[in-house]
């Protein structure tokens, strides 16, 4: 990713290249499930006002969806520059002071942060899957630990992200 977020520079090693060719593939290919989402919602809608009928399932699946979304998009979202940001200051920032800010978002706000999410996940995570923990509804969705993994997997995809944005910040610092 380019430091401005403006387009992709060259190359910065096969290392980081790996890590941007992940997180791309999982970004591009949990992206469809946003059409899913809105898909399943909109059944949601129809049969319930137009039928009078729900299904607890269908409920969960458009929220499972969206959580899924959300979390496995969420490296896409930092390597295309995407993510909430304030940019009153970031936008008017040189290559060199945006290489800064990245370098230090990458390092001392992303990567603690997804340590500390996959260090607190982990036991949830776990005990779930022990358990094999479905709904809690009775018509619900089962393989509740799957959604629940997700937690774990935004924080490695998001870790990897955030090193390839370091390596390329270090990059841009060194006029290479």
């Amino acid at each position: 990713m380019a430091v401005s977020g403006t387009a992709r520079e060259e190359s910065a090693g096969p290392l980081v290249d790996a890590i941007e060719c992940l997180g791309e593939w999982a970004g591009r290919a949990i992206s469809w499930l946003t059409l899913a989402c809105v898909l399943v919602c909109f059944a949601v809608v129809t049969l319930r006002y137009v039928f009078g009928i729900g299904f607890v399932f269908l409920q969960e699946l458009y929220v499972w969806l969206h959580a899924i979304v959300f979390t496995g998009g969420a490296a896409y979202a930092l390597k295309h520059d995407t993510h909430v940001r304030v940019d009153v200051f970031y936008a008017r920032f040189s290559g060199r002071t945006k290489a800064w800010v990245n370098l230090a978002g990458a390092t001392l706000m992303v990567l603690p942060w997804m340590m500390l999410t996959a260090w607190l996940a982990w036991p949830w995570v776990q005990a779930s899957w022990a358990t094999r923990e479905s709904s809690a509804m009775s018509d619900g969705l089962p393989a509740l630990y799957l959604l629940k993994s997700m937690l774990l997997v935004m924080a490695a995809l998001l870790s990897l992200q955030a090193v390839a944005l370091a390596a390329r910040s270090i990059r841009t610092l060194r006029g290479a």
